[in-house]
This record gives structure tokens, sequence and C-alpha cells, in this order.
């Protein structure tokens, strides 16, 4: 297995495929931003297939395709459909904006992809303009609809909770979520570059226990992914809400992930700044032993916990540069 200097199993890569997006979250990339990589350097898919069988070979299980907008990288379901054939990997999901998941859900079921997250941060049209800088909302909720129809199961909604932005829809939320089947998790904004560092943060505590309070939210033992969320049920156990906190309640001594970049730098910490690049080895002439070698002491760099809390300006680069 796959495990860093303090103990912690690797075994969920996430896979950015692009850097580039259709929306300009508020929370994740400038508006007028425009640094993206340039094509030559982005990794082919075989380069990213063999990244992906070095990690699965020790021990990785869990792959997530990610951007930016992974939607936006051309022929992504033949993608999927050569990692979801590699032996030992044994759950290959995607995170979405869902703007142009009406037109793709269908091949990326056949592909392999098993689950599929979607970023949703409100149900008002107007609000969904603001944030994402652009009217993206009808778009989305038809992509959400195209899931549903080609079987996607769970399907997640990722909703960044702001203050003062989206905090008063969560319970419009919800109730979506309910009615739908859908999970909905509740995300705690990171500081991440100036576009993370300007968002109002707002604690999930409190939200947390007015859900419980007025749904009549019970715990959850059920694990739903590999992910960090800690999940409450409604009394019936036909919906879940889950909450990911990395800066109220930080999950650093379970981080079970590290991150591969589209040009190919290997990410360790989201709130750190260690990094390995895998590019050169690729592009070089390395054997697989060699690589699988780079890999295991990519791990060895990756630090104990975040360091949001005591240093929230120390991460200049964007979510979507790192992958989500």
């Amino acid at each position: 297995m796959l495990s860093d200097r303090f103990g912690r199993s690797i075994d969920y890569l996430r896979v950015s495929v692009t850097d580039r997006c259709d929306l300009r979250c508020t929370y994740c990339m400038p508006k007028d931003f425009k640094d993206f990589e340039d094509p030559p350097d982005w990794l082919s898919f075989d380069e990213m297939e063999r990244v992906i069988a070095a990690f699965a070979r020790m021990g990785t299980r869990r792959v997530r395709l990610t951007g930016g907008e992974p939607l936006m990288r051309r022929h992504l379901p033949q993608l999927a459909s050569r990692l979801s054939a590699l032996p030992g990997l044994q759950d290959l999901s995607l995170s979405t904006n869902a703007t142009q998941l009406a037109r793709h859900a269908g091949a990326l079921k056949a592909a392999g992809i098993s689950r599929i997250n979607v970023s949703l941060d409100s149900l008002d049209r107007d609000c969904m303009a603001r944030i994402t800088g652009r009217d993206s909302l009808p778009q989305i909720l038809a992509g959400l609809q195209a899931a549903k129809e080609v079987g996607f199961a769970p399907i997640k909604i990722n909703m960044v909770a702001m203050r003062g932005v989206n905090d008063q829809e969560i319970d419009a939320m919800v109730e979506f979520c309910i009615e739908h089947a859908f999970v909905l998790r509740l995300i705690e904004v990171m500081p991440m570059g100036a576009t993370g560092q300007d968002t109002s943060y707002l604690g999930l505590d409190t939200v947390q226990r007015h859900l419980r309070d007025k749904f009549g939210l019970v715990p959850q033992a059920l694990e739903l992914g590999g992910g960090p969320a800690r999940y409450l049920a409604t009394p019936d156990g036909r919906s879940s809400i889950g909450f990911i906190t990395p800066m109220s309640q930080h999950f650093c001594a379970t981080c079970n992930r590290v991150r591969l970049a589209v040009d190919g730098t290997l990410y360790l910490c989201l709130g750190q700044e260690e990094k390995f690049e895998l590019r050169p080895l690729l592009r070089g002439g390395a054997s697989d032993a060699e690589l699988e070698q780079a890999i295991r002491a990519a791990i060895e760099l990756k630090p104990q916990q975040h360091d949001f809390g005591r240093q929230p300006e120390k991460i200049i680069r964007f979510m979507s540069q790192t992958g989500g």
C-alpha cells in the first residue's frame, strides 16, 4: 500500500484533466484569469493512464476526474473508458459544474464513471449568475436531470456555503436534494488564492445544528465515497447531508488523497506548497519502476496538515490550478 510518513494510506487520487472552465466561480478563479497551461504542457491521455495505473498498482483504489471543468477536455469518455478497465481501480468518479453534462451523461455512464459530484451553490438564477459569472442555472439543472435519467446514483451536490452570498438558501437546497434524492454536501470555503481569501467564510457548526433541528437529522455511519464529509441522514434514511469542514474542524489526520494537475504536477496538500513534477519523468523515458519510485518519493513530501488557519494568505495559486 502507498502510505506517507505519518502512516496515512493514500488510496484516493484526484486527476485534473484541464485547468480551463466555462464558469468563473468567485471562490475559485478570477473573472479575468487567462494564465492557463498551454496544451503542449497538458498530460496526454496516455500519460494520465500511465500515472493512474502506477498509483493503482501501489494500492490507490479511488480516482476522481476533475478540472477546471473536466467536460471541457475533448473526448473525456475515452479516457474514462480506459481508466475504468485498469486492474485494481475500484471507483472512478467525476466532479463537474454540469453545464455540459446533458450532452455527455450517457457517454460518461457507458464509459465507466460510477458517481458524479455537481457544483451547485444556489437555486436562485440571479445568485448563481453572480457566483459563476454567467447565467448557468438552467444548464446545470438540465445536466442533473440527464444524469438521473441515465442512472447515475448517488448524485452529490456540492454547495460552497458563503456568508451573505448564499447562506440564506441552504434550507431550500436541503429540500431540493431531499425531493430529488440527491446527496447534499455543504463545504466551507478555503482561502486559496485571492479569490478564496476574498470570499466571506461561513463556519458550518451553526448550520449543522440548525439543519439537525429543522429536518430531524440523525448521524449516519454509512460511508458515501472516500472523501472527508461527515454525514447526517433524514429520519427515513432516504437522504443524506454531508459537512466538509476544512477550516472549523479539519480532517488532515485522515487525509487519504493527493492531486495530479493537468501539467503533471503532483500536489500533496491544498494548503501547503509541497509538490512533485512527474511530467519530466513521463517524457524523459522513465521506466514503470522509476515512475513508481518517484511517486513514493513524492508521497513522502506530504505535510502533516494544511496551514490555512495560521497563514491564510500562504497559498496564492487558485483552486482551478490545483485541481478540485
